[in-house]
């Protein structure tokens, strides 16, 4: 396990705990027979925290961005099957007419 993914485990922890919070702090304001009008300032910040640290690991865990180009050399060379059987003949497009003929009027 890399520092990245353990840095996303961190942030989840962060975030479990911001919700705790949460939860226990309104059932402190029912007790106290106050209206809620919004968590405490450090669980804000405990959920701006975890939600950097998540996002931080998901764009560091999986790894490098992969050229999409068709003429790179990073890509790899994917070949399909001679197998006919996936090759769809009867689908949507059967409605349409095969020419189209149009003409603009003058």
């Amino acid at each position: 396990m890399g520092l990245g993914f353990m840095i996303g485990v961190f942030g989840v922890l962060i975030l479990s705990h911001a919700a705790y919070s949460t939860i226990q702090y309104r059932g402190l304001l029912k007790i106290m027979e106050e209206e809620f009008s919004g968590p405490p300032m450090n669980v804000v910040l405990e959920l701006l925290l975890g939600f950097f640290f998540c996002i931080w690991a998901a764009l560091t865990v999986p790894g490098n961005f992969l050229s999409i180009h068709p003429e790179s050399e990073e890509n790899r060379i994917v070949s399909l099957s001679a197998n006919l059987d996936f090759m769809i003949f009867n689908h949507r497009a059967k409605v349409f007419p095969l020419e189209i003929d149009m003409k603009l009027k003058h």
